[in-house]
């Protein structure tokens, strides 16, 4: 069986995304996805809450045509969803200290309609990888 590096998200933009060239011109956008999720404490006490909503944030990467629409017609808020795979990077932190970030690549984008908090129809359809 092959080895498999797949990750789905459904989220909302934490800020409009950043269209870039590289230094052979190719474009490159980048745009935060927030993600929510609900965790039930470990041992409940009286008067605190039965759930917590935790955020995680994801640093997504789009290239070439896929890239230019995001950067287009995506805006912070609104939600989105996002296939691809997970890349991390090995770097030094200005401390001496190695760190490690991640960011997905995108290969599938589909916008999921506006800004706030209720769920819309998808109003672009999907963006597929572009080579």
């Amino acid at each position: 069986m092959k080895d498999v590096n797949k990750i789905i998200l459904i989220g909302r933009l934490g800020a409009d995304p950043i269209l870039r060239e590289t230094k052979t011109g190719a474009v490159v956008v980048h745009f935060p996805v927030a993600t929510s999720r609900w965790v039930k404490p470990t041992e409940p006490t009286e008067g605190e809450p039965k759930a917590t909503e935790e955020t995680q944030w994801h640093r997504i990467v789009a290239w070439g045509r896929q890239g230019e629409v995001c950067a287009q017609y995506l805006k912070k808020g609104q939600k989105v969803y996002v296939e691809g795979s997970v890349l991390s990077r090995k770097y030094e932190g200005k401390d001496g200290t190695e760190r490690m970030s991640f960011e997905v690549i995108a290969e599938n984008v589909s916008f999921l309609g506006g800004g706030g908090r209720g769920d819309a129809e998808p109003v672009e359809p999907a963006v597929g990888s572009v080579a």
